[in-house]
């Protein structure tokens, strides 16, 4: 079963409707006024933004996939990524990146073909297309000199 994510459209009498998609033939509506409209607030861990031409979810999988243009901000890792194609395994906590990938944390940089980032392990693994190499770029700080010295 595929399903949008909510989407937002403001009425004449000042409320917004949130439609959200559970099949692609039905959809259920939900009109809220604009004072109780509240952004998710996450409950350890933080959120995880993905930003995409398009994205579709699976409840049957767990899986959310995102194509095009993609974005990733992970503010509670400092992560910010970009690729073409984007795969989340919720179940998994596995965030799998494709098509020219790059990813900055805490200023160091990695580009590769494909990019998987275990969440829980908080571990990347790259892998390059063939006859290429991954690269990544590290921030070394010099020991700061002590009075003894």
């Amino acid at each position: 079963m595929l399903f949008d994510f909510p989407s937002f459209t403001r009425t004449s009498h000042n409320q917004i409707v949130k439609i959200v998609f559970t099949t692609i033939i039905s959809a259920i509506a939900l009109t809220l006024p604009i004072r109780y409209l509240y952004a998710q607030t996450p409950t350890s861990g933080g959120a995880i933004t993905i930003r995409s031409d398009l994205q579709e979810a699976n409840s049957e999988t767990g899986v959310i996939t995102a194509r095009g243009n993609v974005q990733i901000n992970y503010p509670a890792r400092q992560i910010q990524a970009t690729a073409a194609q984007a795969q989340y395994y919720s179940r998994d906590r596995r965030l799998v990146l494709t098509g020219n990938v790059y990813v900055i944390q805490e200023g160091n940089s990695m580009r590769a073909e494909t990019m998987t980032y275990l969440i829980d392990e908080r571990k990347f693994i790259a892998t390059p297309k063939s006859d290429r190499q991954v690269e990544s770029t590290y921030l070394v700080t010099e020991p700061t000199p002590t009075s003894s010295e």
